[in-house]
């Protein structure tokens, strides 16, 4: 199909650390939703895993060194992101070391308790209650 120009989805990835019932939002620094609060996460560089990514984008955010415990499933709803079509590749991990502290695109680190959750930007209100479902919560 020759002159068809092709468009794909921008890969992201985002991080659910879960830590005595409560879990670790990001306040956004930027837009969109910026002052609203959400999952650590972010765009995937080219030439880098979705792995390598979400362990990345944890560091950059909030200053904490995880691991992969596993995936919990892919988003790719067309309207997730006002900026365009993405798919977010969404993590569960575990912290292995490194000093909480807001950095890049996040003004703020909070824990909060799984079920008192503020308004979350993007799709993920969906993605922590699929979370919950997911361990029965």
């Amino acid at each position: 199909m020759e002159g068809k120009e092709y468009k794909s989805p921008a890969l992201t990835v985002d991080g659910i650390v879960v830590e005595d019932g409560k879990i670790l939002l990001i306040k956004r620094g930027n837009r969109p939703f910026q002052g609203t609060y959400a999952l650590p996460g972010g765009f995937v560089d080219y030439g880098e895993t979705v792995e390598d990514a979400v362990k990345r984008e944890m560091v950059e955010e909030t200053g904490l060194i995880t691991e992969i415990s596993h995936l919990l499933g892919v988003y790719s709803d067309t309207s997730r992101d006002p900026r365009g079509h993405t798919v977010s590749l969404v993590y569960v991990l575990k912290v292995n070391g490194g000093i909480l502290s807001a950095g890049d695109d996040a003004a703020e680190t909070v824990w909060f308790p799984l079920n008192k959750l503020p308004e979350l930007a993007f799709d993920h209100a969906k993605i922590v209650d699929d979370f919950r479902r997911s361990i029965d919560y």
